[in-house]
């Protein structure tokens, strides 16, 4: 290696070193994430050459959605396990993960495949009340981006509002007849369906919503079951996850999430050219 100055002069050159790649210590077969409230989890497999390992790097990246591109890429840490908690990070902004591993000579394996995500705002362990109980505080609604800056800001994210709100996400209903508590889409752009056949261990279970599949049907609220909603806020969609930890007679407790990132169902970033940094959520 040599280094040249502003004149164009350039030095000798530095001492040689050679590198074998068949040296390398094999790279972790794979990455995964799942998205959390201003943070990713990562995990990965171990290196096939566990006997040499030393420890692992983790590196991140912004995206460039126009290009469909990781871009400034840097070292966001190293660990001796085979997961990283990459915190501190933007809700609604996607970024690029990899993982190397080092062995004890320290040679660099090449990368994983590179992972991409998105944090999300989530909350736990939301009360809301059956409509006839406490209509004040029978719906929910997942983002009022009321200043359109496309951010949750303070106040407009998780609201339990009056279940006669015609802008509300969903309402808790209670059957008279048997007094079982139903979920029940309320706003035009809002439809929702059951993530998965049988109960979710937790919400983070919700990596991913589908891609169809939703309705404006009434859901059966069931403890531990997860539910993905499609919210269409004028030409702006978003997804919204939700996962019951109560159900009782009168009022029903549940953790939910909101990707921010337009089109983005919670990890996939959004593609294309219909999806840029100029479209706004449009406040209801």
């Amino acid at each position: 290696m040599t280094a040249v100055d502003l004149g164009g002069g350039e030095s000798d050159g530095s001492n040689v070193v050679t590198v074998n790649e068949y040296l390398h210590i094999g790279a972790p077969p794979s990455l995964t994430g799942i998205s959390l409230d201003s943070a990713i989890h990562l995990d990965w497999q171990d290196t096939p050459d566990f006997g040499r390992f030393k420890w692992y790097r983790v590196y991140s990246s912004d995206y460039n959605l126009s290009q469909d591109k990781c871009v400034n890429w840097a070292l966001e840490g190293t660990t001796v396990s085979h997961e990283f908690l990459a915190a501190q990070l933007p809700n609604g902004v996607t970024r690029c993960f990899g993982v190397s591993a080092l062995d004890t000579l320290g040679y660099e394996s090449l990368w994983a495949p590179v992972w991409l995500d998105t944090p999300r705002p989530d909350a736990r362990n939301v009360l809301v009340w059956a409509f006839g109980v406490n209509t004040l505080q029978a719906g929910f609604r997942f983002w009022s981006d009321g200043n359109a800056n496309r951010y949750g800001d303070p106040g407009e994210m998780g609201l339990v509002q009056a279940g006669n709100r015609t802008d509300i996400d969903f309402v808790i209903h209670g059957n008279a007849s048997d007094s079982t508590l139903w979920v029940v889409p309320v706003y035009a752009g809002t439809s929702a369906q059951f993530y998965s056949v049988s109960p979710i261990a937790d919400l983070t279970s919700i990596d991913l919503a589908p891609a169809s599949g939703y309705s404006r049907d009434s859901l059966p609220a069931r403890p531990g079951f997860g539910y993905v909603f499609e919210i269409l806020d004028g030409t702006v969609l978003h997804y919204g996850a939700m996962r019951m930890t109560y159900v009782g007679r009168q009022y029903a407790i549940f953790d939910w999430s909101v990707q921010t990132d337009p089109g983005n169902p919670d990890l996939v970033p959004p593609k294309g050219p219909a999806m840029t940094g100029k479209q706004w959520v449009a406040s209801r």
